[in-house]
C-alpha cells in the first residue's frame, strides 16, 4: 500500500474516531446528572416546606438539555389537593428558589373556561394552550395559599390555538369573535391569541399569525 493511500485511510480513521467522540459526548450531555437531580429535589423540598402547605409534593425532576428554560434542573411538584403540576427551580438571576404555581393555576383556570367555546367554534380537534408569565406570582407577590384568579389582575396571557387544517377565509372573523368572548365571558382584560395550522403528522400547513387586545 503506497503512502498516499495510507494517508487517506489515516485521515478517514481520525475523522471516524472524532465522530464517535462527538456522538458519545452528545449522548452523555443529554443524560441528567443524578447528583444535581437530588440537589434540586432537596432544595425544592426545603422551599416547599417554607412556603407551601403540606399537600404540595415533589414527584419528579426536569432536566433541560435543550436550553428551552432559564434553568438546567427543576423539581416537578404536584398540588395533591387539585392536581396542578408546576416547577420549582433555582433562579440564578434573583439568586433564590422560585416556582411557577400561580402561572399554572391560572393556566388551568383559563383553559377550563375557554375550552368548550374553542371546541364548539373551531372543531373538536382544535386545541387551545394558555401561557402566563411563569413569574407572575412572584411579580404580584401572591401566596400559594391564596392564588386568586387571573380575573382579578392585569395579567396578559398568550392563548395559542392549534387548528388541524389549513387556514380558511373566515378564520380572522372567528378569532375576533373569540377575543370578544375572552374579554366579556372569560374576563381576560388583555392578551394575545396566536393561531397555528398543523397536520396530524406535525407538518405546518400555514403561516402562524396573532392578534392582541
Amino acid at each position: 500500500m503506497n503512502k498516499w493511500m495510507k494517508g487517506i485511510l489515516g485521515a478517514v480513521a481520525i475523522v471516524f474516531l472524532g465522530m464517535i467522540v462527538l456522538y458519545v459526548s452528545f449522548v452523555i450531555s443529554m443524560r441528567p446528572d443524578k447528583e444535581k437531580e437530588e440537589e434540586v429535589r432537596s432544595q425544592a423540598a426545603h422551599y416547599l416546606k417554607a412556603n407551601f402547605p403540606d399537600h404540595f409534593q415533589v414527584y419528579d425532576t426536569l432536566y433541560d438539555n435543550m436550553g428551552n428554560f432559564e434553568f438546567d434542573y427543576a423539581a416537578k411538584v404536584r398540588d395533591e389537593a387539585n392536581g396542578i403540576e408546576f416547577l420549582v427551580y433555582y433562579d440564578s438571576e434573583a439568586e433564590q428558589m422560585t416556582d411557577t404555581y400561580i402561572a399554572k393555576s391560572w393556566t388551568q383556570e383559563l383553559e377550563r373556561n375557554i375550552l368548550p367555546y374553542v371546541k364548539k367554534t373551531f372543531g373538536e380537534r382544535a386545541r387551545a394552550a394558555v401561557f402566563f408569565d411563569d413569574q407572575i406570582g412572584k411579580t404580584l407577590k401572591l401566596s400559594p395559599d391564596h392564588p386568586g384568579s387571573y380575573k382579578d389582575y392585569q395579567a396578559s396571557p398568550m392563548v395559542r390555538l392549534t387548528l388541524p387544517r389549513k387556514k380558511k377565509d373566515g378564520d380572522e372573523r372567528l378569532v375576533e369573535e373569540f377575543i370578544s368572548f375572552l374579554k366579556t365571558e372569560a374576563a381576560v382584560k388583555q392578551g394575545t391569541v396566536a393561531v397555528e395550522y398543523i397536520a396530524e403528522n406535525g407538518e405546518i400547513l400555514g403561516e402562524e399569525w396573532s392578534k392582541e387586545w
